[in-house]
């Protein structure tokens, strides 16, 4: 969806030179033009504009005085520093202009109509007066001579094997009459000379002649070796241009057919492969000449009038067509007039920059056209800009493409722009409020500005003329280039001026007068840009200062430019920053790129790092793997973006179009949308491109809770509001997954201390309750599951609540939808053993009805809990629901008779604590449990603990042993009072505690206890054994005792 708009031109008038000038050749590296006339050759210097050099071929005789000689081709050849010319008389021509000697290196008696070098300059083709080709080497030496007419096929002749006569096969619409169509012959303009083309890499040519037998044009392509390879299929009416595609793929011609004139296209193999129609009726022009650019991309068609009527102005036209999506576009047309000094002679495409042209008038007239590729499109940022895209298509057509409203594949359009003369350019306002509106500049120098009505695709036209001069008019029909409109009235153009290598910029306004008319007209203005101008051209008579309407870059907060040159390489200001960008577009403070390497990247111009990093910050080492790095495919290029939006429009090579959201502008429109508290936009966005919805609370979680009410008002479907519950996550997304694009970007407060999931459970659940809890009935059992402990029993309470209530409020749920909603948020496993909790067997038998369990399975196990005590039945139920803390209290509830089982299952759960808090300190129950769990803490080896469980319940006995073996000799003297042990039982307890302290290395609470409780009061220093400490052993104590 690209145009091409004149960038630059270059013109030479008038040069000084003999007689009328024929042909023309490049000479690259000198940057100078060769051009050869019936008189010899001059070569110019376009930017000096000055001749440098003058080479007659009258006096050595290659030419005849009277001017009647032809120049059928210059090349400029560069290993031999010299330049090739060769003459219709026959003489081939060796001219060094260093020094302008002529020699010449070969003479064809017959004549010679046409020389052809191939592209690298190793062969050359001439084709000769007696219908013959000849092929030398770059040193003029012949390597063979062949007829230029043969009767063979060639090498690629195809195979049939017997499927019937051409008579025989389907012909289509025309029926089976086409067989036997007589083929036209040559056209009545046609020349009859042969026409040569070679291939881009050389290896092959072609060559169009007139068949002497049926008098039809043929197209025969050769291989280097000067072997036929195959001859074209009959064409009715194919004439004479001809043209290779570099890139090697099609040879391009023409033919006339009963109503209409085309560009057909030939295969290598000779069989045509394609066309598009010119926009002119048989018999009003000839194509003269077809002419591919260097790189394939923009075939040049020129076109002449033919004489209809006497005294009608005839004219010469120059066509430029490029293909997208299978469809050829007229991208450029450049009339010229027939007569006098302003018809043309010859033009062509610059071997080097793709997108120049050279042309070469009668009157010595020398003009160079510059075109650069451009994507013109609409420039608002706000949301009434609509996104436009204008494709100049034809020769009086502008394709329309409104991509707010949808993304149309060219060569289709939204709308379409019909105009009475052949668009060259169209731009859009640069006013941001009027960025909707277009204006198209014509070949007959016409501006059509389309402003955008108050209705939707209702579009008024103002046409405004740009007068012209007529002699400048007829010599360079592009004069104006860079027209860029700035407001409402007034426009800048830029041409080349005719005394200097300077430019002059043209302020063009309309009459305030004139404004109002359907058809106004533009009054040029001049600002001569040239001090030495010795002439004042008009002065501007302005009462204030013209304020140009721009859009400025920033990037660190600094106004910069952005550009991007023909060789990909990209500038912020004078600083080259990358050399391998495609397309850049600028959209809010993103600055978009594509890259060779099939990425868009995309870069905040605020991040200060960005222009101090220069090449680094578009290396892949500088690049994160997050946002800022999308994969496209091969050869994308940014179309546009949709200003308020997140589409980024894509085009690939073969002109189809894609619609991305790249990650960056997603997550920046959501930030804003969410700034301005616009969550059903942002949540519209992040559900539709699968962005984590928890980015909504995280991005700023204070201003969330004080907005829930909005939220949910806005969101305003039950559905988007449980989808947000699902994806709720403790994680802040803001630090892990979409982190801020500006590095020290000052983060919102966060939400107080909690838990993020609950907190924002229960304020969406308090709000929706306040607003309309019977509508969205379904979200608040959604906040109560989602929370990080499920309240199934309130859902389920609730459900129940809603089975026995009165007729449902209008837009309520009922207790069976929301139960079919529950069973798509828990397992139905969990949520029957969660509703069987409630020990309510209708809310059991309701779960149990919506989920897959058999009924065999669970109405037996339901009547007999029916027919339960109802403290045994819950028992049961908490103990199938291994809720075994409350089975327990409910079978204490059931008597004496059950405490046996109950006091089994507080053995096998360990649940001593528990039980014990069931019953009295003093009852028998409460001894039995202590004691089984002092038991237990017994066998776990924790002796003090469960001593005082005995204790606690009585068992002194119990108590005394186990403190005796943990060592606890107050907790066991306190009990041997309990027990009113005698003197000598005291006596022997003593002793053995006194031993058990001493294997504990407690030598003082040993020592005491001898003394106060054994009656030991002295130890023998060395008649006892000692251990390592040197103390008496505790077996020897206790003997000696």
């Amino acid at each position: 969806m690209r145009n091409l708009k004149l960038f630059r031109t270059l013109e030479f008038r008038d040069i000084q030179a003999p007689g009328k000038p024929q042909c023309f050749s490049l000479r690259t590296e000198q940057r100078t033009v060769l051009i050869g006339s019936d008189h010899g050759l001059i070569e110019i210097d376009p930017v000096a504009r000055e001749v440098k050099n003058e080479i007659s071929l009258v006096a050595e005789g290659f030419l005849p005085e009277d001017g009647s000689g032809c120049i059928v081709g210059i090349q400029d050849l560069l290993d031999q520093e010299s330049v090739c010319v060769a003459t219709a008389s026959g003489d081939v021509i060796l001219c060094n202009l260093s020094t302008c000697q002529l020699e010449c290196v070969g003479s064809v008696a017959s004549g010679i109509s046409v020389m052809s070098w191939s592209p690298d300059q190793e062969l050359v083709l001439l084709a000769t007066g007696q219908q013959t080709l000849v092929m030398m080497t770059k040193d003029f030496e012949p390597i063979m001579e062949q007829q230029i007419h043969q009767d063979d096929f060639g090498e690629g002749k195809f195979i049939t094997v017997g499927w019937g006569r051409k008579e025989t096969q389907f012909h289509g619409s025309e029926g089976r009459q086409a067989a036997f169509q007589v083929q036209m012959s040559a056209l009545p303009w046609d020349d009859h000379r042969p026409q040569v083309t070679w291939r881009g890499d050389g290896q092959f040519f072609a060559v169009s002649v007139v068949c002497p037998e049926t008098g039809a044009r043929k197209v025969r392509v050769w291989n280097r070796e000067f072997a036929l390879q195959s001859t074209s299929e009959p064409v009715a009416g194919l004439g004479p241009a001809l043209a290779w595609k570099p890139s090697g793929s099609l040879i391009a011609s023409t033919q006339e057919k009963p109503n209409q004139q085309d560009i057909v296209f030939f295969e290598k193999n000779g069989l045509l492969h394609g066309h598009f129609t010119l926009p002119f009726l048989k018999d009003e022009v000839k194509v003269n000449g077809l002419l591919w650019n260097a790189d394939s991309t923009v075939l040049a068609v020129w076109l002449e009038d033919l004489q209809r009527e006497e005294n009608c102005t005839l004219k010469t036209y120059v066509q430029l067509w490029t293909v997208g999506n299978y469809h050829w576009y007229l991208k450029q047309s450049l009339p010229f007039s027939t007569c006098g000094k302003s018809k043309l002679v010859s033009l062509t495409w610059d071997p080097v920059t793709p997108s120049r042209l050279h042309v070469l008038c009668q009157g010595w007239h020398y003009l160079c056209y510059d075109w650069h590729w451009t994507t013109d499109r609409s420039s608002g940022e706000n949301s009434g800009d609509m996104a436009n895209v204008a494709v100049i298509d034809g020769s009086k057509e502008v394709l329309v493409t409104v991509f707010r409203q949808g993304v149309v594949p060219p060569p289709m359009c939204t709308y379409r722009l019909l105009l009475p003369h052949p668009v060259n350019q169209v731009m859009f306002s640069a006013h941001p409020q009027k960025s909707n509106d277009l204006a198209v500049l014509d070949a007959s120098n016409q501006i059509s500005v389309y402003k955008c009505g108050m209705f939707k695709n209702c579009y008024q036209d103002v046409l405004n003329r740009v007068p012209p001069n007529g002699e400048d008019q007829e010599v360079n029909p592009l004069k104006l280039s860079l027209l860029t409109w700035i407001q409402e009235d007034v426009f800048l153009a830029v041409s080349h001026s005719q005394s200097s290598a300077q430019s002059v910029i043209h302020h063009l306004t309309v009459a305030p007068s004139e404004t109002d008319d359907e058809h106004g007209q533009l009054s040029i203005r001049y600002l001569d840009t040239s001090l030495r101008s010795n002439y004042v051209i008009e002065k501007l008579g302005l009462t204030s200062l013209v304020r140009i309407v721009c859009n400025f870059s920033f990037v660190s907060l600094q106004e910069c430019v952005l550009g991007l040159s023909d060789r990909c390489r990209f500038f912020i200001n004078d600083t080259e920053i990358a050399s391998n960008i495609t397309s850049f577009a600028v959209y809010g403070e993103f600055l978009l790129l594509t890259t060779h390497s099939h990425t868009c990247q995309c870069f905040c111009l605020k991040d200060t790092s960005f222009n101090s990093k220069g090449k680094g910050c578009l290396s892949s080492s500088h690049l994160s793997k997050g946002e800022s790095l999308r994969k496209v495919e091969r050869g994308s290029r940014i179309v546009t973006v949709v200003p308020q939006d997140t589409k980024l429009i894509l085009q690939m090579p073969r002109g189809n179009l894609e619609v991305v959201h790249h990650r960056a502008l997603v997550l920046a429109q959501i930030r804003k949308w969410l700034d301005k508290l616009m969550f059903k936009e942002a949540f519209e966005c992040m559900r539709k491109l699968r962005i984590n919805l928890n980015l909504i609370h995280d991005h700023n979680p204070k201003v969330f809770l004080e907005n829930v009410d909005t939220f949910i008002r806005q969101i305003d479907s039950v559905n988007h509001i449980n989808l947000f519950f699902t994806e709720l996550k403790e994680e802040d997304v803001t630090k892990t997954m979409y982190p801020p694009p500006v590095t020290g970007a000052v983060q919102p407060s966060k939400d107080p201390a909690g838990k993020k999931v609950d907190l924002v459970c229960d304020a969406l659940r308090a709000a929706m309750e306040s607003i309309n809890p019977h509508k969205y009935c379904l979200s608040i059992l959604t906040s109560h599951v989602k929370k990080t402990t499920p309240e199934l029993e309130i859902v389920l309470q609730k459900v129940h609540e809603l089975q026995g209530s009165a007729p449902p409020a209008p837009g309520a749920v009922s207790a069976e939808e929301a139960l079919k909603y529950l069973l798509l948020l828990v397992d139905v496993n969990e949520l029957y053993d969660h509703s069987l909790g409630t020990y309510d067997f209708d809310l059991v038998l309701m779960v149990a009805e919506k989920s897959q369990k058999d009924p065999k399975e669970y109405l037996p196990f339901l009547n007999t809990l029916k027919k339960m005590e109802i403290n045994y039945q819950r028992f049961t139920i908490d103990k199938y629901l291994k809720r075994y803390e409350k089975a327990i209290g409910h079978l204490s509830k059931c008597g004496p008779e059950y405490f046996p089982e109950c006091l089994n299952l507080v053995k096998d759960k360990n649940l001593y604590k528990e039980a014990l808090k069931l019953y009295p300190s003093d009852s028998q129950q409460y001894k039995d449990i202590s004691i089984a769990y002092g038991e237990h803490l017994t066998r776990e080896r924790l002796y003090e603990p469960a001593g005082l469980v005995f204790a606690r319940c009585g068992a002194h006995e119990k108590a005394l042993d186990a403190f005796l073996t943990s060592g606890s000799w107050q907790q066991a003297l306190c009990m041997a009072a309990r027990l009113n042990l005698t003197q000598d039982q005291l006596a022997g307890l003593g002793r053995t505690l006194a031993g058990k302290l001493v294997e504990q290395r407690k030598h003082s609470d040993a020592a005491t206890v001898l003394e106060q409780y054994a009656q030991v009061t002295s130890f023998p220093p060395f008649s006892h054994p000692v251990n390592k400490q040197g103390l008496p052993s505790c077996t020897s104590l206790i003997c000696e005792n």
